[in-house]
């Protein structure tokens, strides 16, 4: 869900800027969600951070995507501002198995909230496919 064979250009600045973008409602999301309270955060944002100035970070082309033999399911928000659709339709097209599902309207993280129903269905069905 919302991942990338690599990160885009522009990604880096969003990735550098999270941390300090976040308001507080965000945070005591964060805090319920992760036991170890601020200082497990405080380093999950941090690596996030590190992200955008990291070049030697992932880097999968389309002829290793290819030697993936699972059943993939892709899911990417048509308006996900980290990773471009594009992305999630080359790495379908590169693994064999694969789904892409699109979701209208969604962006990162496209199914937390009120489509998590309709993820759901949708990974139920293509798992029992």
């Amino acid at each position: 869900m919302s991942a990338t064979p690599y990160f885009p250009a522009q990604a880096r600045p969003i990735m550098r800027q999270y941390p300090s973008s976040l308001r507080e409602e965000q945070w005591e999301v964060l805090r319920r969600r992760h036991p170890g309270g601020d200082p497990q955060i405080q380093a999950i944002l941090a690596s996030t951070a590190s992200f955008a100035d990291s070049y030697d970070d992932m880097s999968f082309t389309p002829p290793q995507l290819s030697t993936i033999q699972a059943r993939t399911l892709i899911v990417q928000g048509d308006r996900d501002p980290l990773y471009p659709v594009e992305l999630s339709v080359e790495m379908a097209r590169a693994i064999p198995q694969s789904c892409l599902w699109i979701v209208p309207n969604g962006g990162h993280g496209p199914v937390f909230g009120e489509r998590w129903p309709e993820f759901l269905k949708t990974a139920g069905a293509f798992l029992g496919a």
